[in-house]
Order: structure tokens, then sequence, then C-alpha cells
């Protein structure tokens, strides 16, 4: 029998970062990534899987482009694209520290963990960019949510009954631009945090990539 271990990719759902009903401090986000951490420490302890891992981003998302609105008379608001990036970063570094802790209590602590800011190649005339469905950010009344159309200009939809959202263009997906390094670094035995969030969507120019 072949001692090769499988590739493994877990996707984490919001709820494994972020729970219904709460407020969205970092001490709530680091909990409730230690409880889903636990499981993929497991995991690793098992010496089975090349682990790859994935994960939503729409109440971070939110949450920036909220603080954005907030603060952009004192700090320049920065694009949704860009937004993506930063959750990218805050998520996997979560994950990173976490899994880390977690394997040094089980005497592998040096096992390497990397996450990847990932962008994906879109289609700039996808038509996703005229009709938004990605929900990002926290839940408003149907009130509210008619203010925010008129006065911010927002796309806002009901989400499964629970309320009202925001939502972002999601384009379809055609190439993950950094999937040789992910490659090779999973190839390396590194578990790797990649693609949160679907990736952060750029077209390209040429050779070149704009983010979008």
């Amino acid at each position: 029998m072949s001692n090769e271990k499988k590739v493994t990719v877990i996707a984490l759902g919001g709820n494994a970062i972020l729970q219904p009903g709460q407020r969205g401090t970092f001490a709530e986000q680091m909990k409730n990534v230690e409880t889903t951490c636990q499981q993929l420490a497991q995991m690793v302890e098992s010496g089975k899987y090349k682990i790859i891992v994935t994960h939503g981003n729409g109440p971070q998302v939110g949450n920036l482009l909220l603080q954005n609105e907030a603060a952009k008379d004192v700090a320049a608001p920065m694009p949704l694209y860009v937004c993506g990036a930063e959750s990218q970063g805050l998520i996997g570094y979560m994950i990173q520290q976490t899994l880390h802790n977690l394997l040094v209590d089980k005497g592998k602590g040096a096992i390497p963990i990397a996450t990847v800011v990932t962008q994906v190649v879109v289609d700039k005339d996808d038509q996703a960019f005229q009709n938004p469905t990605k929900p990002v950010g926290p839940f408003y009344s149907e009130e509210e949510a008619k203010k925010m159309e008129s006065e911010k200009g927002y796309h806002i939809k009901e989400d499964a009954g629970r309320g009202w959202r925001r939502v972002v263009p999601s384009p379809d997906p055609i190439q993950i631009f950094e999937k040789d390094a992910v490659r090779q670094l999973v190839d390396a035995r590194s578990i790797v945090i990649a693609s949160g969030g679907g990736g952060i969507p750029v077209v390209k120019e040429g050779e070149k990539l704009v983010g979008v």
C-alpha cells in the first residue's frame, strides 16, 4: 500500500470564524477559530493528509467596508478587492497562529504553516459585476435596507429570510493565479491557507494583473 498523503482541501464556512449574533470582536473570532483548528490539528496529527485550508470572508469584508464608511473623512477608504485581501491576511493569521499553537501542544510545532494571499483571474465582462449576489456584513431590517440603498447606493437583498444584507459581485474564477506557489508549499509538506473568500478578483491586462 502507498504511504503517500492525500491532498485534502478543507473549506471553513462563515460560522467557523464568526457565529450569528456575535459582534465580531477579535477575541470572539479567535475563540471560534480555536474550536475549528482543534479538528484540523487532529487531522494533522494523524499524518494522513496534505492540507489546504480555504475559508469564507463575508462578515469580515462587510465589517471592513463599514469601517471604511465610518472613517472615510479621516482615512481614505479602500476598494472592495483590497478589503478582500485584508480579510485573507486577517483570517489567515488567526488560523495560522492558532493551529501552530495547538500543534505545539501535540509536539508537532515544527510543521510549517503558510497563508498565501491569493488572486483569482476573472472575466472583466462577467455578469456578476452587474448582478451582485454575495452577502457581506451585518443583517438589516427591510426599512434599514431601503434607506441604505437610497442613501448609499448599495445593492441589498434578503438573505434566506434572516434579514437584509449588502451584496457584492462574485465573478466566476478562471484561474487561481498563485496555484503553483500553493502546490510547491503543499509538496514541501506545508499546511497552506489559501483562496480565502474565493480569492481576490483580478483581470489580466496583457501579462499584468489589475484588481477589480
